[in-house]
């Protein structure tokens, strides 16, 4: 980026898994866990999801001598194409929005789907957002792993 501004993330994956895999793997407690947050730990326990408008998600990576809370709201839910829900952590200010996140599953046929990610708010320095898209790139890494190990 030049000038040192940055008002968000834009990341495209194509994942070998059908579109109706890639959406629950978003929505289910149990695919969420295992993916988000890359290579740390997510605990079940600590994942709650109410995948509907309006409906709140949180979750906690745990890391050793640090937890980890983020949560938001689902804003759409379109069964199979995508999702745009709020992000934040556990530093934001509870009347804040937090980020907005759109997620949007492209069928490309052959068991193949496209995940488009934009992620958009405003609230973080330029280094805070190239920090969340490595974050969001090892997620991404996890994910396809957990596509590939249960289909």
């Amino acid at each position: 980026m030049t000038g040192g501004t940055r008002e968000g993330i834009d990341l495209t994956r194509v994942l070998d898994a059908p579109q109706q895999r890639v959406f629950a793997a978003w929505t289910s407690p149990e695919d969420f866990a295992a993916w988000y947050g890359g290579e740390a730990d997510v605990p079940l326990d600590r994942v709650a999801m109410d995948v509907r408008p309006g409906g709140s998600w949180h979750l906690v990576i745990v890391m050793p001598g640090v937890e980890m809370p983020f949560h938001g709201v689902y804003r759409e839910v379109s069964e199979p194409d995508g999702l745009v829900f709020t992000l934040k952590d556990g530093s934001a200010p509870e009347d804040a929005e937090g980020e907005m996140v759109t997620v949007t599953f492209s069928d490309l046929g052959g068991g193949r789907t496209e995940l488009a990610f934009q992620q958009r708010g405003g609230n973080l320095t330029p280094e805070q957002y190239a920090a969340a898209e490595d974050g969001w790139e090892a997620f991404f890494d996890a994910l396809a792993d957990r596509l590939a190990t249960h289909p």
